[in-house]
């Protein structure tokens, strides 16, 4: 798993590429909680375009992340889900608390 993070005009951009797994959760969550403590940003674009996978323990890491920023008020939205990604996020109804944009 490789991440990418940039924050532009109040809003922090991360790129997720690889796999969101087991094997990659624990240093994805520590990367991503360390972009998310940064500041000038008051909102958070996640993009997809690059995962190859995610299973169950990556949708963790994703829920996990939305709860510390909800406790901020900083919403995450979800661009350019790969299509695996895509039908995560459908079935399990997370595009209801991490919108998707276009």
């Amino acid at each position: 798993m490789h991440i990418k993070s940039k924050v532009y005009n109040n809003t922090l951009y991360v790129i997720l590429c690889g796999e969101l797994d087991e094997h990659s959760a624990t240093h994805t969550r520590l990367t991503l909680d360390e972009a998310f403590s940064g500041r000038g940003f008051g909102q958070v674009i996640i993009d997809l375009s690059e995962l190859e996978f995610m299973d169950s323990t990556g949708i963790g890491v994703l829920i996990g992340r939305y709860k510390k920023m909800k406790s901020k008020n900083i919403p995450i939205y979800i661009a350019n889900p790969s299509t695996h990604a895509e039908k995560i996020f459908k079935m399990t109804g997370l595009y209801e608390i991490m919108p998707k944009i276009v």
